[in-house]
């Protein structure tokens, strides 16, 4: 899965990024990039393969600018490729775009544009989010408000971060079925697709809503929905310890991750476990809507993605064989383009 940073303050935004995007290596990757605001220009820089080739193409070059946006990209639309890495511009390249998710109607949109004269060059839908937003920006000369167009136009998922060169003071990010964190420091803001790439610079952020916005300031930030119109909440405050994000000595993460799964199983269960005399006798998920009809249920319908729809086989095994209830799995990104047959007595986990 993709990763995304981004970073307004008053530092080098160039190291942030770096350091950031390792944080998040453990998504898995093929290629890296950042676009870097130096004060009248975005400059861009990106590399096929792990971080350190991008690390080795900017080495000894000095990125002035204090804002800016980085990603690790695996491959979608377009084959792993430096012109296929994020981030990815507009044509002249005075818009920049980090983006994770899939949008499904970027043919059609690339079509359009295409018609209107414009040129690309990669593969990637990504390209086509960029010389959207250019378009309504053209025509508005308001870039929150070209941002809040294109988004009425895109179909499928995303998390974005936005760099225009006009405004060299934000980053306005927005997601819609891919997670984005914010996090608030002291004189410095920050973005991510995942927290461990925070913990090093705040416990203070926010998880961004469904459909919901942040123009990021180093100063401040401000939440938009998808009318524009403006709301505040008060932020998260991170508990766990960053040591946790990290490999911890193990070879790799996937290997941490089965070793630490004891540890995960207990964390989880002993705040549910309903004790009597000091002795667990029920399990209690809050997370359960109570007007769910359990115990006559017909079916358990469960889709999810990745190592998630493997936690799906497990409960599957679990809930046929102690609960005697027939269970299906399915990979959710394939699900929803299905026309599954559903029963009042189904029941579907969200």
């Amino acid at each position: 899965m993709c990763g995304i940073v981004g970073y307004v303050g008053n530092e080098l935004a160039t190291p942030i990024l770096i350091d950031s995007l390792k944080k998040l290596e453990y998504r898995g990757y093929d290629s890296a990039g950042i676009a870097v605001l130096d004060g009248e220009n975005i400059l861009v820089r990106k590399a096929k393969g792990a971080l350190k080739e991008l690390e080795k193409r900017i080495a000894g070059e000095t990125i002035k600018g204090s804002v800016g946006i980085g990603h690790t990209r695996w491959a979608t639309h377009g084959e792993p490729s430096d012109v296929n890495a994020h981030p990815q511009t507009n044509v002249s390249g005075s818009i920049a775009v980090v983006h994770n998710g899939i949008i499904e109607n970027y043919l059609e949109l690339k079509e359009w544009l295409q018609a209107q004269g414009i040129v690309f060059r990669s593969q990637t839908d990504t390209e086509v989010i960029a010389n959207l937003i250019n378009y309504y920006y053209t025509e508005s000369s308001d870039i929150f408000s070209a941002v809040l167009l294109t988004l009425s136009k895109l179909e499928g998922s995303y998390g974005l971060g936005v760099l225009c060169q006009d405004y060299p003071d934000r980053i306005i990010a927005a997601r819609k079925e891919s997670p984005l964190v914010v996090g608030l420091g002291k004189g410095e803001n920050f973005l991510a697709s995942d927290v461990p790439a925070l913990l090093s610079h705040t416990r203070e952020v926010y998880f961004l809503e469904e459909k919901e916005l942040a123009v990021i300031y180093s100063d401040h930030v401000d939440l938009f929905g998808t009318d524009g119109t403006k709301h505040s909440r008060a932020a998260t405050h991170i508990e766990w310890d960053a040591s946790s994000a990290e490999k911890g000595g193990y070879a790799h993460f996937m290997l941490k991750e089965i070793h630490e799964q004891p540890k995960a199983m207990t964390d989880t269960l002993r705040p549910r476990l309903v004790q009597k005399d000091g002795k667990a006798v029920d399990i209690h998920f809050e997370e359960l809507k109570e007007n769910v009809d359990w115990k006559n249920a017909g079916r358990v319908v469960i889709t999810a993605c990745g190592t998630a729809s493997y936690a799906g086989q497990i409960a599957k095994y679990a809930f046929e064989k102690f609960a005697r209830l027939s269970t299906e799995v399915d990979i959710a990104s394939e699900y929803r383009y299905r026309n599954p047959i559903m029963n009042k007595s189904d029941i579907f986990p969200a």
